[in-house]
């Protein structure tokens, strides 16, 4: 391998090493040792952090923009690299890395286009009114401001899009907050270089050292420290539920409870409607099968759930399915840990009462094989544990007597990322009754498409109702999560010559 990692924190413009190690688990490739995490560097880089804000906190967002897209041409300068850990890290193929790569500069070159437009500021002016009567009005200002420093965890399943230089890190940067981030042990090298790539631009603009800092592994202890540490304003993070939730619960439970913007999973449910079904019940079931299995199934977008009216047309979409999925290879997971719960899922979807197995394979070891069952919709309704996310290529077919049970099954979900309508022109009428119920379950609702691929746009929503995260009016996908790390300032009769720069 040519990338040969430093093996160190990055804290405030420092490789720091730490007292104790742990060695990597790539796919293929070498191990290297890389420092554990602890809470005194939590406290390093949240001090640097805070030291950092009272001037990155208060710099142009010309400054900003322009940090911003030297972060993106570091990380393309080292484009080959990255591709050479991180498909080694991660079993993932190059053309998913490079592409994930893309992704991740396109954010961040997108958010510089964002704040320079200044939409996102959303100014507001009451003019003074001196001889309103009976009391007069003063003059008043509002714009939204930084909050300051920002805890950021690396996800296991995105090592660049939602990573060290990913969405949140990117919104936050944007926004004005310096950022400190956990790295992810599942992918540590990638993690490592692009942390260097950030520091270069840093170097290269003049900017506080303090404004990134990277943190290797480490144990709980050190999520726990990063999301009660007091100099800490918010926290991003995608991740399991069981994860996502004690961290929730940190954030809440502290002296000063702080925003914890969680994306903690969904099964993304498709409902097929009767006359799409009857048409192109072939294609759909292809379709799932590819975007079900995509990246072993591990996607936080993966449309684990199909929800059909019984009788022929089902019938026949459950063979194009299993016929679809059959063919289908064993994938690399992300991690050993990851390939055990995926099957801890299989098992307790199998178990399950009055479940069916359409197609069993055999995984063993960090390898992935799609499965495919079946129930119905009263067993669905039953048993809350079908409703489970299971995070890999496994498929559930829900199959319901009438609209009135599909319309009961939407009403049993839990909050997801997705709820899909496949539907022609004369199921209308049905996808009317459905939607209300999907608005209020869900962040993104689409119609005749996959889920998997989440456009990074103005208009995108990755978010939803809890579990699916943490707070519904939020997403971490698109120039709108810039909004998790502002606050409003209202400036009363405050003189043009001290209002912020945003406001003159």
């Amino acid at each position: 391998m040519s990338f040969t990692p430093k093996g160190k924190h990055l804290i405030a413009g420092n490789w720091v090493a730490g007292d104790t190690t742990f060695k990597s688990s790539p796919a293929h490739g070498t191990a290297f040792d890389y420092p554990v995490g602890t809470p005194a560097h939590v406290n390093a880089a949240a001090e640097a952090a805070e030291e950092a804000f009272w001037s990155y906190g208060y710099s142009t967002r010309e400054q900003r923009a322009e940090f911003l897209n030297r972060i993106a041409d570091e990380i393309d300068k080292r484009g080959d690299e990255i591709t050479e850990i991180g498909t080694s890290e991660t079993g993932l193929p190059e053309g998913r890395l490079q592409g994930e790569r893309g992704r991740t500069t396109g954010q961040l070159r997108l958010f510089a286009s964002h704040i320079l437009q200044g939409d996102y500021l959303d100014r507001r002016h009451d003019e003074a009114l001196p001889d309103r009567a009976p009391i007069p009005r003063p003059e008043l200002h509002m714009v939204q401001r930084p909050i300051g420093p920002v805890a950021v965890f690396g996800a296991s399943n995105f090592p660049l899009a939602f990573s060290t230089a990913g969405g949140d890190t990117a919104a936050a940067l944007a926004a004005g907050c310096p950022v400190v981030v956990k790295g992810h042990s599942a992918h540590p090298g990638t993690a490592e270089i692009v942390a260097d790539a950030i520091d270069a631009a840093i170097k290269a603009l003049g900017l506080h050292p303090g404004v990134f800092s990277l943190i290797q592994g480490g144990k709980r202890d050190v999520g726990t420290a990063l999301v009660q540490h007091p100099l800490i304003n918010a926290v991003g993070f995608t991740g399991s539920l069981g994860g996502g939730r004690a961290l929730f619960d940190l954030c809440a439970a502290r002296p000063t409870p702080i925003p914890f913007f969680g994306e903690l999973g969904s099964v993304n449910p498709m409902f097929l409607l009767p006359d799409a079904l009857a048409a192109r019940g072939d294609a759909i079931a292809s379709g799932w099968a590819g975007s079900l299995t995509m990246g072993a199934g591990q996607f936080c977008t993966n449309p684990g759930v199909a929800v059909v009216l019984a009788g022929s047309d089902a019938d026949a979409f459950r063979a194009a399915a299993t016929k679809a999925l059959e063919p289908m290879g064993s994938q690399t997971m992300l991690t050993d840990g990851i390939a055990q719960s995926y099957r801890d899922g299989r098992d307790r979807i199998s178990g399950a009462s009055g479940v069916q197995e359409l197609l069993t394979t055999t995984c063993d070891l960090r390898n992935a094989t799609p499965y495919l069952f079946a129930t119905t919709g009263k067993e669905w309704l039953a048993n809350e544990l079908l409703g489970e996310e299971v995070f890999g290529p496994l498929g559930l077919i829900v199959e319901v007597a009438d609209m009135d049970e599909m319309v009961a099954v939407a009403k049993s979900l839990q909050g997801q990322l997705t709820c899909t309508l496949h539907m022609d022109e004369g199921d209308n009428d049905n996808a009317r009754k459905l939607m209300p119920i999907l608005e209020r379950k869900a962040g993104r609702l689409l119609a005749n498409g996959f889920p998997t691929g989440v456009e990074v746009s103005d208009t995108m929503v990755h978010g939803g109702p809890y579990p699916a995260s943490t707070n519904f009016g939020a997403t971490s996908v698109g120039t709108m999560s810039i909004r998790r790390f502002l606050r409003p300032v209202c400036y009363q009769n405050m003189s043009a010559a001290i209002l912020p720069a945003d406001l003159t």
